[in-house]
């Protein structure tokens, strides 16, 4: 029985795309399953990030956003420049631990500065990458991070370690996996986190055929 007449999936592991066949099985609902030359770079692509550590099994989000990337049909929503992690307040009273983000994201021509405390750097800079978008996209207030896991991948001798962060995020719709990778827990977070984000609105943009702002919908 083919699941999706059930209303199922059938889930292909990445790391199982040694095959073309495979990939196409992923491909299909983005259209490209018959652009052979596209195909084969996507394949590198994957090769490319897991040899970096990248392991997109449970980052389907993650996977999602690179087939956009490497076809060019990828338009960005925000644009991150910078931000900062301020840690260590401590509230003595409930022997709890503040963190505090501070980021600058553009959205077309908008600067946008925000900051967001949270119990810890993750939580804080999650708090104030919604909190600077939410005006524009207000889809994002039924946002949220739901699972946070961190592994050591080991480089090899003479490199250093890189750290791989999986999040998990959902809404009232689906929950979707995210990764990034970086020597920085913190730098590998915020990829995981951005791509979160990005995942949600590009999700949102298909399902209200190309309006999630609230500028595009009062237009």
């Amino acid at each position: 029985i083919d699941p999706s007449l059930v209303g199922n999936e059938r889930r292909i592991l990445v790391s199982e795309l040694s095959g073309r066949s495979n990939l196409v099985a992923v491909a299909t609902k983005h259209n490209i399953e018959d652009d052979r030359d596209l195909m084969d770079k996507i394949l590198s692509e994957v090769v490319r990030l897991e040899n970096q550590g990248y392991q997109f099994e449970n980052a389907g989000a993650s996977f999602d956003l690179l087939i956009k990337k490497v076809a060019g049909t990828f338009e960005p929503h925000f644009q991150p420049i910078k931000y900062r992690i301020v840690a260590g307040d401590r509230n003595s009273a409930a022997n709890t631990v503040f963190a505090e983000a501070i980021i600058k994201l553009q959205v077309g021509e908008t600067l946008w500065f925000d900051a967001a405390e949270g119990h810890g750097p993750v939580n804080a800079l999650d708090s104030a990458l919604r909190k600077a978008l939410l005006d524009t996209y207000p889809c994002l207030a039924d946002m949220r991070l739901v699972d946070y896991k961190v592994r050591v991948v080991d480089s090899g001798a003479g490199t250093a370690a890189s750290i791989r962060v999986n999040i998990e995020s959902s809404d009232k719709d689906e929950s979707w996996g995210t990764i990034g990778v970086s020597e920085n827990i913190i730098e590998a977070s915020w990829r995981a986190l951005v791509d979160s984000v990005e995942y949600k609105l590009h999700k949102e943009n298909q399902s209200l055929g190309g309006v999630t702002s609230q500028a595009e919908a009062t237009a």
